[in-house]
């Protein structure tokens, strides 16, 4: 039992009572403090405009088939822990099949031209920009962000696809030199073949359509493998394929649950697949290169962060409060790139805290579908322990909660602001994922960078500071493959998107994501 304050309703208000409820169950959705709330409608089925975008069914060289056993496994909505559908629960035999229906596609897509795949791409953003409400929809329903915020997805997955079609007919070679008079040195950029595609759940479009549109424009063909909490975005996409052109096996859509280890040691081993790009945990991404090694695949990886946020004392306190805001609650701070570690000097570190803590106390935690919700649930029960077991950890250790700090039932967690955290604490450590803004004090620029880089992840970093030598000193030292600087956001698909050390290999987006996708070859051209 867990004791919470009970709200009820009137007058479009939540009156707020002490009581007790079972955080375990389904449904219960109770208030926090301050007035935040949380959502009292129920939605069970979606109503979309275009029902047929929501497919219980995988994507196989052009058709809806089931797995070969007939098994399915249920997908829930994280919000009220009701069933949405059910996706077939795939195995190895059915991640052959869809193999083989992309390399046999491949070799007619890799060659067509340039600018043919360019249009069927372009065809195919359209129908996303066409359908994005139904797509944000689907994402909420599985997903459990705000509609507002998967419709920004939606808009921000789309502009991949519109992006990699204009690369496509952008993938130049080179003419070199030659030392030798008679002969001509050319370089060709070639597609690597059948691309098997491993997505996470929390940007289930995004993640799909920044790997699979550099893909396909590169002459690619695809096996997609979405995680099993979100299956329904990928699907609803290959729909949309479908319909934009995309020949038969091109894009195929694995999904799997039970099997999901099957799936992925499938792809990872088989031959015909010549690379794999993932995005997920660095546990998960270190046992898939590992796999990958027995076929020399090329392999992109988008691993785990743990984002250093960095406010010095000439900062813009107000501007840097908005952009830990932006940065670590951003779909509940379920995202690679979050602040997971905010740095404060000390002389701005009260203000800074008190401000935050102020903008926390109007967030509106609830069910996505409602218009007034700011943060929807947590994915799962084990988001949920993990969120606790880091702030149970920091207090045990004396951090300071300043707001939240509480599981308050279901699949929800209270936005949460701790102060006085320092480098033994779990959440110095470990990704937390969720809704839980940690201060740390810093004296010195010395010793910020020192603490900033003190983790085996390096994805991004970000700082707040109007001294413009500080800038460039800072941005040069942080160990981050991307840098914010005066900025929560840092991704765009014009600019590269990537980390360094533990963090992964690769980049997506921007004009050196289709390179991922390409081999170079070089040709000597002699007896002229």
């Amino acid at each position: 039992m867990l004791k919470v304050l009970r709200a009820s309703f009137h007058n479009n208000k939540f009156i707020l009572s002490n009581t007790l409820t079972d955080s375990s169950s389904k449904g219960v959705l109770p208030s926090f403090i301050n007035c935040r709330y949380f959502t009292t409608k129920t939605v069970n089925m979606l109503k979309l405009k275009d029902p047929s975008l929501f497919r219980e069914a995988s994507f196989i060289s052009g058709a809806w088939v089931k797995s070969v056993t007939g098994k399915t496994f249920t997908v829930l909505d994280p919000a009220t822990e009701n069933e949405i559908g059910k996706a077939p629960d795939m195995d190895k035999e059915d991640t052959q099949k869809a193999i083989k229906a992309a390399s046999e596609a491949f070799k007619s897509w890799s060659g067509q031209t340039a600018k043919y795949r360019h249009d069927v791409l372009k065809n195919w953003y359209s129908l996303i920009i066409e359908h994005q409400q139904d797509l944000a929809s689907i994402l909420t329903q599985e997903n459990g962000k705000p509609v507002s915020e998967a419709l920004g997805e939606i808009k921000y997955g789309a502009n991949f696809i519109e992006w990699f079609a204009e690369e496509a007919t952008r993938t130049y070679g080179d003419v070199i030199p030659s030392p030798i008079k008679n002969q001509r040195f050319v370089v060709q950029k070639q597609p690597v073949g059948v691309v098997g595609i491993i997505t996470p759940w929390n940007f289930p479009n995004a993640m799909i359509t920044r790997k699979v549109g550099a893909a396909l424009a590169a002459g690619c063909t695809v096996v997609v493998k979405p995680a099993s909490e979100t299956p329904f975005s990928a699907l609803a996409m290959a729909e949309l394929a479908n319909r934009a052109g995309l020949p038969k096996g091109v894009y195929n859509v694995v999904t799997s649950h039970e099997k999901y280890k099957e799936v992925g040691l499938e792809m990872t081993t088989n031959p015909i697949i010549k690379k794999i790009s993932f995005t997920g945990s660095t546990a998960v991404g270190k046992m898939l290169m590992e796999q990958s090694s027995s076929t020399l695949k090329k392999v992109t990886l988008e691993l785990g962060g743990n984002a250093p946020f960095i406010v010095f004392d000439d900062a813009d306190i107000d501007a840097a409060v908005e952009g830990a805001i932006t940065s670590k609650f951003r779909s509940s701070g379920q995202t690679c790139v979050c602040a997971n570690r905010i740095f404060v000097q000390s002389s701005v570190h009260a203000e800074f805290a008190s401000h935050l803590t102020q903008k926390v106390s109007n967030f509106r935690v609830g069910n996505g579908f409602d218009s007034n919700t700011t943060h929807g649930p947590l994915i799962s029960r084990k988001a949920i322990e993990k969120c606790t077991r880091h702030v149970d950890d920091a207090v045990s250790k004396g951090a300071e909660i300043l707001i939240g700090g509480k599981h308050v039932g279901g699949n929800f967690y209270e936005p949460t602001v701790l102060s006085n955290l320092h480098p033994e604490m779990l959440i110095a450590q470990e990704e937390t994922f969720g809704p839980i803004a940690g201060i740390f004090k810093f004296d010195t620029e010395e010793h910020v960078i020192e603490m900033a880089n003190s983790t085996e992840s390096g994805l991004a970093g970000y700082f707040y500071s109007r001294d413009i030598g500080r800038c460039w000193r800072v941005a040069e030292a942080l160990e981050v493959g991307m840098v914010g600087i005066n900025t929560g956001i840092i991704s765009s698909c014009e600019a590269p998107f990537g980390g360094i050390k533990q963090s992964g290999i690769g980049r997506e987006g921007s004009k050196y994501g289709i390179d991922e996708y390409l081999n170079i070859k070089y040709i000597n051209f002699g007896g002229i």
